[in-house]
């Protein structure tokens, strides 16, 4: 196995997810119970779940799911779909596929680390940063400067986790045809798609734009259903989506047959759970608003363009990482400090903390929160 390092979010989560009173920071939507998805299943699919024979599964993943999966992009097919035990593992294996000594990979920051640090033990790797000064702007130049004659890789995250940046769709098209002109794979994660705020500002995705991009996605994140653990990527390229294949023989080897029963009745349902996602953001996005209006002095804040992440600034002298110890440490309170997302590759801002949007109730979690503002003041 290749040596990484400690998984920084998934530490400081060890510590405290469970043990918070108020999880502010969460990176997915509020979850459903099993019963309310198998109530968007139909008949057939409920009669596969309830007579499921717990057996192996196929590597590649359940051929019906697939079939779900690539109905999802504009110009895939069932046999361009490989299927993973979550995004994580799915990463890790492209990475360890694409890249090796001698090569060259390119990565935007921030990112969730895995992005970086797998890369980082395989290669050389370039950062180009998301410029915080421009609301989070992505410089194609920079991008194209940091391209070498080696670079296999050019890694993105849109939207961004932990900024909830979304580029332009233009831009991501010239992002893809640069990776084309260069020779490089652009790899693509999309995780957080279908949760934009602007319907207009929804991205193409990679494997549409490209045969040589990889579009990295999952059921945890905008579906909010973490706990099945099904990811995939789509690749139109069909060697190296056997490559990943082979590489899986070496890690889960197959995906648990529940899960991707589950999974296909959740994207067959996706326009369903989507909307009810997104109107669960937009009903929380006010309650953000005016608790940052209130303490505006604090912090700065800025709603995400997607996903169910934002990335506010923290104004105060004792700084984020002592502010963010003593909430979750004095009223239970949980949020990612800007620690959790410094990179090796490019400065990354110290004074920025992660919050979640998209849990039902934040209500509780901000009043706890301004309790504790208040009686500092």
């Amino acid at each position: 196995m290749t040596r990484l390092p400690d998984f920084r979010l998934e530490t400081y989560f060890s510590r405290w997810e469970f043990t918070a009173r108020h999880h502010l920071t969460a990176s997915d939507v509020q979850t459903m119970t099993l019963g309310e998805l198998l109530a968007l299943a139909d008949d057939e699919d409920r009669a596969a779940f309830e007579n499921l024979p717990l057996g192996y599964t196929e590597t590649f993943g359940d051929p019906a799911l697939r079939e779900v999966i690539a109905r999802t992009y504009d110009h895939a097919v069932a046999d361009d779909v490989i299927c993973f035990a979550g995004a994580e593992e799915a990463l890790y294996l492209a990475m360890n596929v694409l890249l090796g000594p001698g090569d060259h990979a390119v990565v935007v920051t921030p990112n969730y680390q895995a992005a970086e640090t797998v890369p980082l033990a395989l290669c050389e790797v370039t950062g180009v940063a998301l410029d915080p000064d421009r609301d989070w702007a992505l410089d194609l130049d920079w991008v194209a400067d940091a391209i070498r004659p080696t670079t296999r890789v050019v890694s993105v995250n849109f939207p961004n986790n932990p900024t909830g940046k979304v580029v332009d769709p233009g831009e991501f098209a010239a992002l893809a045809r640069l990776c084309d002109e260069r020779g490089v794979h652009l790899f693509s994660d999309e995780v957080y798609r279908g949760l934009e705020r602007d319907p207009a500002r929804v991205l193409p995705q990679a494997a549409d734009l490209s045969e040589r991009a990889l579009s990295l996605n999952v059921t945890s994140k905008s579906l909010g259903l973490p706990g099945l653990r099904i990811g995939w990527i789509t690749c139109r390229d069909r060697a190296l989506r056997a490559r990943l294949e082979r590489a899986k023989h070496y890690t889960t080897i197959c995906n648990s047959a529940p899960s991707e029963v589950l999974a296909r009745i959740a994207l067959k349902a996706r326009a369903t759970i989507l909307d009810r996602n997104r109107a669960l953001i937009a009903a929380n996005l006010p309650l953000f608003d005016a608790f940052f209006a209130e303490f505006a002095d604090d912090f700065q804040w800025q709603a995400p363009d997607g996903g169910c992440v934002a990335y506010p600034r923290y104004l105060g002298p004792d700084g984020v990482e002592e502010f963010c110890t003593r909430l979750v440490e004095e009223a239970g309170v949980l949020l990612l400090p800007a620690s959790i997302y410094r990179s090796e590759l490019t400065p990354t801002p110290a004074d920025r903390f992660r919050i979640g949007i998209g849990r039902r109730q934040p209500e509780r979690g901000l009043a706890a929160f301004a309790d504790w503002l208040r009686a500092r003041r």
